[in-house]
């Protein structure tokens, strides 16, 4: 149930913010621009920004517009994003953790805490989370035509931990300190890979005990997400296909 729950759980995130298709591509360019200040501008050299690319490339964002956001973040008088971290608890004692990039640190820290309040949640100390989230390399590819068995004896000496079928997808995870070996070796086997990122993945999960009780925990996430600095929002509400599905 637990392997369910997880890969599940990231499924229904991801399903929710691809509905706010203005929104993704905010967040996929900001991703591209902090990679390509990081790392240059050559996605050969520098593995974040391939990635970055692939989920543009998922998230139908224009390639001029992916271009252009490459050629100002390695330019002069580039946005500086700070990469920052949130972590509080919402309805219920759910788990909420949130990464952001802002080029405005105060006036984001403002804007969640804002949020915990007002939906009766409260905005915790950094590493306040730690035990109950790891932060774990994750692949999804393309599962059509590839024997499950043989990929993860290919994966084992890259790291991988599991590989793990969901639906049309393969999904491979591992430890975080594996994620650029676990990325070269689906490179070198050539497979269709439609994302490669790290996501905090729950230890321990949350049952919510009636769909009242979800709701209330996903009004705060579904504004947590709508935040134009907030990246990624990680929960440990327990995967329940009647509240998700409703």
């Amino acid at each position: 149930m637990a392997g369910h729950s997880k890969w599940a759980n990231i499924k229904h995130r991801k399903a929710a913010q691809d509905k706010k298709r203005g929104k993704v591509f905010t967040k996929v360019l900001k991703e591209i621009t902090v990679a390509a200040k990081a790392g240059g501008g050559d996605p050969e050299m520098n593995p974040r920004l391939r990635l970055a690319l692939v989920k543009a490339r998922s998230a139908a964002v224009p390639k001029d517009t992916v271009d252009k956001a490459i050629k100002k973040a390695t330019g002069e008088g580039a946005d500086d994003f700070h990469e920052l971290t949130y972590e509080g608890y919402g309805p219920d004692g759910v788990a909420v953790f949130i990464e952001t990039a802002t080029d405005n640190p105060t006036r984001t820290v403002s804007a969640i805490r804002s949020y915990f309040n007002r939906h009766n949640g409260s905005l915790g100390k950094d590493g306040c989370l730690q035990f109950i989230f790891d932060q774990k390399a994750v692949y999804t590819i393309k599962g059509e035509g590839i024997d499950e068995d043989e990929l993860t004896l290919e994966l084992i000496d890259a790291g991988a931990e599991e590989v793990e079928r969901e639906g049309d997808n393969i999904i491979i995870s591992g430890p975080m300190e594996s994620f650029g070996s676990i990325g070269s070796k689906l490179e070198e086997l050539k497979v269709d890979m439609e994302e490669g990122e790290l996501q905090r993945i729950p230890t321990t999960y949350k049952a919510l005990a009636n769909k009242d009780a979800f709701d209330k925990v996903m009004k705060l996430i579904d504004i947590i997400e709508d935040d134009d600095d907030v990246q990624k929002v990680y929960h440990n509400i327990e995967f329940n296909e009647e509240f998700m599905g409703e």
